[in-house]
């Protein structure tokens, strides 16, 4: 899935399960950097939204083929961030529609999915400096970048995220999705940088990836 590091910008990857604050870490860690913020679960929640609206099965795999190959997948870069467009219409209202919660985990275990994703995630490696976060950011899509972290928290805190979040989907639920889908599974790469963000503040995070970036020789 991977091209040669050579062909891209600077990457950090930032990687975690649900709800452990790798979301907002990425977006803030990006703004000081001044690299653009990648989000890479909009992408699948985007596909998702596409399906549904097709109302295609996510279980069809021979439907949502045929359906993704006729489809225009759209890289764009709005206020430093990433959108998403499909069709040329931009589905940022609806990715969190409980809908798309329920689907998202079961469309992204699909390895053309995934392939689409990782390709859409190094066109913008290719042009910008970037800050991209998902779940195998660093393990699979960009492994050969040296800027990786894996921000994790326990169970409890990202539950009440969650539900701070006003979301409905089931942390169990989609921890066992993500670890156990025989496609790109969530893990911890081999040479990333973990954090614990249970009792840290964002900009604490944020602070302390900042420092280790500085001690690999990362310049800004």
């Amino acid at each position: 899935m991977h091209s040669s590091q050579r062909d891209f910008h600077r990457v950090v990857a930032i990687d975690g399960p649900a709800a452990s604050g790798k979301s907002s870490v990425a977006r803030a860690l990006a703004r000081r950097l001044g690299f653009v913020y990648v989000n890479s679960g909009a992408i699948y929640r985007a596909i998702t939204w596409y399906l549904l609206n097709k109302d295609i099965h996510t279980d069809d795999t021979q439907r949502v083929a045929q359906a993704l190959q006729s489809a225009a997948i759209t890289c764009r870069i709005q206020d430093s961030e990433s959108r998403i467009l499909v069709n040329e219409i931009d589905p940022e209202d609806h990715l969190r529609d409980d809908r798309v919660n329920e689907s998202v985990a079961h469309v992204s275990r699909l390895l053309l999915v995934r392939q689409i994703v990782g390709q859409k995630l190094h066109e913008y490696a290719r042009s910008h400096d970037v800050v991209v976060e998902g779940r195998d950011i660093g393990s699979v899509v960009f492994p050969e970048t040296p800027h990786k972290f894996y921000v994790d928290a326990s169970r409890e805190v990202r539950l009440r995220r969650r539900a701070a979040q006003g979301e409905r989907d089931a942390i169990t639920l989609r921890d066992q999705a993500d670890l156990s889908r025989s496609v790109s599974p969530l893990v911890t790469a081999k040479d990333a940088y973990v954090i614990d963000t249970s009792h840290l503040t964002i900009e604490k995070v944020v602070c302390e990836i900042l420092v280790r970036l500085k001690e690999m020789g990362l310049q800004t």
